[in-house]
């Protein structure tokens, strides 16, 4: 055969071989690739592949085709030899060392390296180990950072061991040496990813510190947003045409984890706020105080006037009237005071002439309550006001400007957009752009509705009691009426019964 044309062969062999690698970046799938293909052109045996590490050479791969050994990579059993120390002696701890490839004819003859360890090899598995290829990994500093070693050439047409040929040598070695930049860039790409994966988390521990309640919150979500992608993109039938990759996945993930990541930036009183009366400080004692003056102030006067004219019996009932009266508009107050979800027009005539009444302290007419306490007592729904809840809703406008500051790659570039639109309604009544309908992403939609579910079932918040799951699930129907949320994906979750399958999946989150 025409060696040229064989060599050409070769070449585009490396080529395609080149081609492979740079396309692999999972690193257990990337070393057992370059096993195979380092094999592949020289026909060999077997291979091990080490990385160095703390100064060991650690195997990562060992295949022998004779023995029908496969260990490590991504699917085969784990190999659970120890690391080699990095010693001359060592034929790969010496090519490590010195970045030289070593070609042995035979390991039996060689009197230059220990193969002491072979020999026990091959005792053990009846094997003849003979011609070895050892191969330092250099990446683009020339550093070494892992060895090639492959046994046993084997001849194409007589089947018999045979020496390493020359002439794959520089093929070789430069498949060792892009599978050295290959490992690099994988680790790289993985330490990156892991160090974005860092920030994310960093990001929402901020909002869990500075509000517990909000951080379990986050960490629902974030399960409850991928599940629900998941569940719609494994589905044949309703959302057949929908199929999300492993790409879209992860922007769905991070999205979860960083919808709230505004808060950050809302004060802790309205992100917790659990009556209605609270603010910096809790207005709900301060107003108690108040009666309780109020309320002294007529006792006073009933001891006063019973030691004057112990049988001024009617005034005295005047101002047991008094007390009475005070006691039960706190009463009204109090109860007031607990979020709900509605509070009828009567309810707020009455804390207006609550409101209106005033106490004679000390000369000075003091309110029963202040045009501020008479506001948020009010609130008809939950326990922000409206200028508390365009606070609140601000921090999806805070989320976005924040998530846009972060240069995410390129399949991750949505995931701002995504966290940014879980208020979003497809009635066109959501925040903070009033989108409607198709103009929000179906990613969008399903964080909206994992967002909404966990805000009903959570048992941990200070402003809201926990509520039944019918209770939740009527509710969540009423929005899907009102086209607040999609009503496709929330009565293709009902049908699988999601909500439960997933309560009982995370219920130790």
């Amino acid at each position: 055969m025409d060696k040229s044309i064989d060599y050409k062969k070769q070449l585009e062999k490396l080529t395609e071989i080149g081609i492979a690698l740079s396309t692999e970046f999972k690193l257990e799938k990337l070393l057992e690739s370059i096993v195979f293909h380092a094999r592949d052109i020289t026909n060999a045996d077997g291979g091990t592949l080490y990385l160095l590490q703390d100064d060991e050479l650690h195997f990562k791969i060992i295949q022998n085709t004779s023995l029908n050994i496969f260990l490590g990579g991504d699917h085969n059993d784990k190999i659970t030899l120890a690391p080699i120390k990095l010693l001359k002696t060592n034929v790969a701890g010496y090519s490590a060392i010195l970045g030289k490839t070593v070609n042995i004819d035979d390991v039996y003859s060689s009197k230059k390296f220990d193969f002491s360890g072979p020999r026990k090899f091959d005792e053990a598995s009846n094997y003849k180990s003979k011609s070895m290829l050892v191969i330092p990994m250099k990446n683009h500093e020339g550093k070494v950072t892992g060895v090639l070693q492959l046994i046993n050439a084997i001849n194409y047409e007589t089947k018999e061991i045979t020496p390493f040929s020359e002439d794959v040598f520089q093929l070789v070695e430069a498949i060792a040496s892009q599978a050295a930049i290959a490992i690099e860039n994988t680790r790289l790409l993985a330490e990156t990813k892991g160090l974005f994966e860092s920030i994310i988390q960093v990001l929402a521990v901020a909002v869990d510190a500075k509000s517990h309640y909000t951080g379990n919150h986050v960490q629902r979500v974030a399960h409850l947003n991928l599940e629900i992608a998941k569940a719609i993109s494994e589905d044949n039938t309703l959302f057949s045409n929908v199929i999300f990759n492993e790409n879209q996945l992860e922007e769905i993930r991070l999205a979860g984890w960083l919808h709230d990541i505004g808060k950050v930036t809302t004060p802790v009183w309205v992100m917790d706020k659990g009556k209605k009366l609270e603010t910096i400080t809790d207005g709900t004692e301060l107003v108690r105080e108040r009666f309780l003056i109020f309320r002294k102030e007529l006792e006073k006067k009933i001891i006063e006037l019973s030691e004057k004219k112990p049988e001024s019996n009617d005034s005295m009932e005047i101002y047991n009237a008094k007390i009475r009266e005070i006691d039960d508009d706190l009463q009204i107050i109090m109860r007031s005071n607990n979020p709900e979800e509605f509070v009828d027009d009567e309810r707020v005539e009455i804390l207006k002439v609550i409101a209106s009444k005033t106490f004679d302290v000390d000369g000075k007419k003091v309110p029963f309550l202040t045009e501020n306490e008479l506001e948020n007592i009010s609130i008809r729904k939950g326990s922000l006001n409206e200028k508390e809840m365009l606070e609140m809703r601000d921090h999806v406008v805070w989320t976005q400007k924040m998530l846009e500051k972060l240069h995410f790659p390129e399949h991750l570039k949505n995931v701002a957009i995504y966290a940014a639109q879980h208020h979003e309604k497809l009635n066109g009544k959501g925040y903070p752009y009033g989108l409607k309908g198709e103009e929000i992403p179906i990613q969008s939609r399903i964080l909206a509705i994992a967002d909404f579910y966990e805000a009903l079932s959570a048992s941990d918040r200070p402003y809201k009691k926990k509520m039944s799951y019918e209770k939740i699930i009527s509710i969540l129907k009423y929005a899907a009426q009102m086209e607040e949320i999609d009503a496709k994906i929330f009565n293709f979750l009902l049908d699988q019964d999601f909500f439960n399958l997933f309560e009982e999946r995370y219920k130790s989150i």
